[in-house]
């Protein structure tokens, strides 16, 4: 009776791997005329032959489903850690969750804090760039995946949490309680520094390049003929819309590409480029930027890099420059594919990271010093053989840095450089002879492996981890946190 009630799957899934293998043969022979490897069909009837045994002598029967998504699962973590399988969830009611404001990854099994936002819970409690959560409630970290890790993380609006963290320098974990909350970032903070305008960009979310263009004007009236420059401080900016990371750097150039975005075959190869129009006039800029910075704020600190437009100051950047694609399917949920990779306008990975013109390290308080241990969980740089193949990029494994910025101006010596080297206090010539980082400090980066939580691409326009409310998959499959090019709101 069993036999008899399973022969129609088995007879379903050998059709579906009919199906498959007849996909795999007609894409080979649109490529090349003629079939390129059957391998393909052979394996999916050795996979139909491994589920077959597995329903039929598991000593409890297994739900099918849970089979055959574990197994799609399995194929796209083996690709990359961002590459994954969406499962359909029911849509939680807007606003009924409380987030924290961090962006978390996923290396080796553990989750790291890529950056605090500004002005959240997570910021306001100290979390910081590196920082390993090993505990959520007393709950382990360690054997959750990263959409679970989230989930927890999430809760309602005034509840509190407790996370564990284990963080470089610091002996013994140590505990830190927040209060969920609603985050609504303001992306642009200004100030003036005497005759410099500081111009602060916490993240790329859609307010971002009209709230500078206003910071900018307004820095222009206050300061007026004695403005001598801009410092434009992405120090823990950990990415977001690359729409509007385009517009923000096309804010400052003339002419040029802003950033490359390559697929699998050269025709596949996109570029942005910049418009006649500086609305700084030409003035000096300096760029921030130090661990903390990823993605987005990669590609404006390379594009102005290299066109040599900015002076870029602080330490090597995060390394997270890879476009997830999300694909609706048929039967529910959907894939997370990578489908490209964003390169700086000469053709720089921005996954290897931004190495700054001018390197200064901040000096930490001796209970952040990360000299003392060698972290195992090192930058994105090292993900994968597969980002060695270009020609223009070595994707060496470089050193990567801390995300600690001092609270008071005065003590943030890369901000004070920035200021001298604008207002003439320090000579542009002296750049090769700043602070190096130690061979110490280099060893803290090793190879980590990241996997960012949601990316999509909307109707052919790459918005990299771009997020638009209310808008397609990102209202169907809500898995909890909000991500903006890496960043997890959570």
């Amino acid at each position: 009776m069993a036999a008899m009630i399973d022969l129609p799957f088995r007879s379903l899934l050998l059709m579906v791997v009919a199906a498959s293998a007849t996909t795999v043969l007609n894409v080979s022979r649109t490529d090349s005329g003629v079939p390129q490897n059957p391998e393909p069909c052979q394996q999916l009837n050795f996979f139909a032959d491994v589920l077959e045994r597995v329903r039929s002598d598991y000593v409890e029967r297994p739900d099918d489903a849970m089979l055959i998504q574990a197994a799609i699962r399995g194929m796209l973590a083996a690709l990359d850690p961002r590459s994954s399988y969406l499962s359909p969830i029911r849509e939680q009611a807007r606003g009924q969750f409380g987030d924290l404001g961090i962006e978390v990854t996923m290396g080796n099994g553990v989750i790291k804090v890529v950056s605090p936002i500004d002005d959240t819970p997570a910021a306001k409690a100290g979390l910081q760039a590196n920082d390993l959560i090993t505990h959520i409630d007393n709950e382990q970290t360690v054997g959750l995946t990263l959409k679970q890790a989230i989930e927890k993380m999430r809760g309602p609006v005034g509840t509190s949490i407790t996370l564990t963290i284990v963080r470089k320098g610091v002996e013994d974990p140590f505990d830190v309680k927040l209060v969920r909350g609603l985050i609504r970032v303001n992306p642009v903070k200004t100030r003036e520094e005497g005759d410099v305008a500081l111009i602060k960009i916490s993240t790329f979310n859609e307010h971002a390049n009209d709230n500078l263009m206003r910071a900018v004007e307004n820095a222009k009236k206050s300061i007026g003929e004695k403005l001598k420059g801009y410092v434009i401080d992405l120090r823990n900016n950990p990415g977001g819309l690359l729409d509007q990371a385009v517009l923000v750097s096309d804010d400052f150039l003339e002419a040029g590409t802003i950033v490359l975005i390559k697929g699998r075959n050269n025709e596949e190869t996109r570029r942005a480029n910049a418009h006649r129009g500086d609305i700084t006039d030409g003035k000096k800029i300096v760029v921030l930027i130090n661990g903390g910075s990823a993605s987005a704020s990669e590609s404006v600190a390379g594009a102005l890099q290299d066109h040599k437009r900015a002076t870029v100051i602080g330490t090597h950047s995060f390394g997270m420059g890879s476009v997830q694609t999300t694909v609706p399917l048929g039967i529910g949920g959907a894939l997370r594919l990578t489908t490209a990779r964003y390169y700086t306008p000469s053709g720089h990975s921005i996954e290897a990271g931004i190495e700054p013109d001018i390197v200064i390290e901040e000096k930490m308080p001796d209970d952040l010093k990360a000299e003392k241990a060698a972290d195992k969980f090192g930058r994105e740089a090292g993900l994968r053989d597969q980002d060695s193949d270009d020609d223009n990029d070595t994707m060496q494994e470089t050193s990567g840095s801390p995300g600690y910025v001092p609270d008071a101006p005065g003590t943030d010596e890369q901000l004070q450089y920035a200021l001298g080297l604008l207002s003439g206090r320090v000579m542009q010539s002296t750049a090769g002879t700043v602070k190096k980082p130690t061979a110490a400090t280099r060893q803290l980066l090793g190879t980590q492996r990241q996997q960012v939580l949601r990316a999509r691409a909307d109707d052919g326009a790459i918005h990299g981890s771009g997020f638009r409310d209310g808008k397609g998959l990102e209202s169907r499959f809500p898995l909890g946190m909000l991500c903006v090019g890496g960043l997890a709101y959570g």
